[in-house]
Formats: structure tokens, sequence, C-alpha cells
């Protein structure tokens, strides 16, 4: 009875001693043992591990791939027009022992403090370097460029024990205080564009008008022209009528041509007229005019 009464606190220490020293890595994860802060190994296998209790303790880090937002970033391309950039990252822990060597007890915020600094850094010399404009941003190109930097953000952030997978820009945007300017901009050349085309819309109504006055005038003179010439052939037609009657009955003409100034003369309250006794112009109202 009394060997069993100092066995039980030994065993419950040795089992809490055998519990203290198992632990469990999950498929998703990775885990450093470190003793006194010092790594003595690392675990990357999923299953059961194990460690010596009270001396040595496990630091586990992510295994999966892991997204980085950065801040919007102010980037200039050769063109001089300024751009705020939105970009994103995926990224994942390549060597968990190189990270753990990089950042050691900062762990995965102190990784992407300095993780955003290399993409923010890339990202402007990047989209800032010679031949690269805002349109080329804007552009199909811009597949290319989000290569570039992810190339040159995987090459700095290698010793950190990072591996970037892939950085993405979401928006690229103006900066608030050229938003103004650019809008007047556009509005000015669409106000420009507007009044070329009014200016040559003007100018072909004017050459539509003055086609239409020359037809009219063409038109006009032709018909007047012809007008003209029928009213001289239908003259000469009764000139020859006229004269090939006065010379078919002479007095008959005289008295007909007498009677037609009798009518244009008294015309209306025009009944009154003086002339002399014996003139010629009553002869035919004398009664022996005619025979």
């Amino acid at each position: 009875m009394r060997k069993l009464t100092y066995l039980l606190p030994i065993l419950f220490v040795a089992l809490i001693a055998l519990l203290s020293s198992i632990f469990i890595v999950d498929e998703r994860e990775k885990a450093l043992v470190l003793q006194f802060g010092q790594i003595k190994s690392v675990k990357e296998d999923p299953g059961l591990a194990f460690k010596i209790p009270l001396i040595q303790e496990v630091v586990r880090y992510d295994d999966r791939i892991l997204s980085l937002d950065t801040p919007p970033t102010e980037v200039t391309p050769s063109d001089d027009r300024r751009l705020v950039v939105d970009a994103f990252a995926r990224y994942r822990i390549a060597d968990v022992v190189q990270f753990r060597q990089a950042v050691g007890v900062g762990g995965l915020r102190a990784a992407e403090d300095r993780l955003e600094g290399i993409l923010n850094a890339q990202i402007r010399a990047v989209l800032g370097s010679e031949g690269v404009t805002s349109n080329t941003i804007l552009s199909s190109d811009r597949s290319t460029l989000m290569s570039r930097i992810t190339d040159q953000a995987r090459a700095r952030s290698l010793p950190l024990g990072l591996d970037v997978i892939d950085v993405r820009l979401k928006q690229t945007n103006l900066p608030a205080q050229n938003l103004d300017a650019t809008f007047a901009r556009m509005r000015a050349e669409r106000e420009r564009e507007a009044a070329d085309e009014i200016a040559r819309g003007e100018e072909a109504a004017q050459r539509v008008r003055a086609q239409a006055d020359r037809t009219v005038v063409e038109l006009v003179s032709e018909a007047r022209r012809e007008s003209e010439i029928t009213r001289g052939e239908a003259d000469a037609l009764r000139n020859a009528i006229f004269a090939e009657a006065f010379g078919a009955d002479p007095d008959f003409f005289e008295f007909y041509r007498s009677l037609a100034a009798y009518e244009k003369s008294l015309k209306g309250e025009n009944s009154t007229m003086v002339i002399t006794p014996d003139s010629e112009f009553f002869e035919f109202l004398k009664g022996d005019g005619l025979d």
C-alpha cells in the first residue's frame, strides 16, 4: 500500500510528461521544434511528433497559400501621368527555417510588413521603368507587367523564406487631385471634337445651299429664256397674223385698232378726253368712218 502511494504520483508525472512531449502537426501547417530559441528540428509531414517537455517548444506556421493586400501605391509612369495602384499578392512560406531566422519572433506579421515593402518597391520600379506609360498599364500589356513584378518580388523575398506565387493589380486610378483636371481635359477634347463636327456640318450645309441656289438660278434662267423664246415666237406669230389680216382688209384692221384704242382710253372713270374736234382719233365715231 505504501509503494502504491509513491507509485501513483510518479505515474501521474510520467503521464503528464509523456502527453507534454507529444504534439500533432496538421496537414495545413509546418512546425519548428525550438530549444532555448534554437531550431532543433523541422516537422513538415502531418502526424504525431515528439519534443522534450519544458525544455523544447513548438512554433507552428501556416503552410497554405496566403494573400496580402497592399495599400494604394502612387506610381509615376514614363509619361508623367501619376496613377494610384492597388495590388495584392499570393505567397506561401517555402522554407520555415529561413523564415524563422529572417523574422524571428515577429512571425507572420513581421514577414508581411517586409513583404509589403518589397511589393511596393517593385511595383514602383516596374511601372515607373522606361517605356511604361499609363496607357501600357491600362492595356493588355498589364499581364506582362504583373509577371515582371512577380518575378522581381519573388527574387527579393526568397531570403525571407517566402515564395511569392503571384502579384495582381486590382485597381489603377488617378489621384484625387488629378481627377478634376483630367475630366476638364476630357471635356475640352469632347467640346473640340463637337465644334469640329459642327464646323464640318456647316461647311457641308453651305455647299448644299450654294448648289441649291445655283440650281435655282439655272432653272429660273432657263425658264425665263424659254419663256422669252416662246413669247418672241408668239409675238412673231401674232404680228404675222396681224400683217396677214392687215393685208387682207386694211380698212377693217384700222377699224379694229381704233376700237382697241377706244377701249383702253375710255376705261373706268376716265371717260373725258380733251382733243380737237377734227382729230382722227374719233374718226370712226362720227358715223362716216366705215362704208
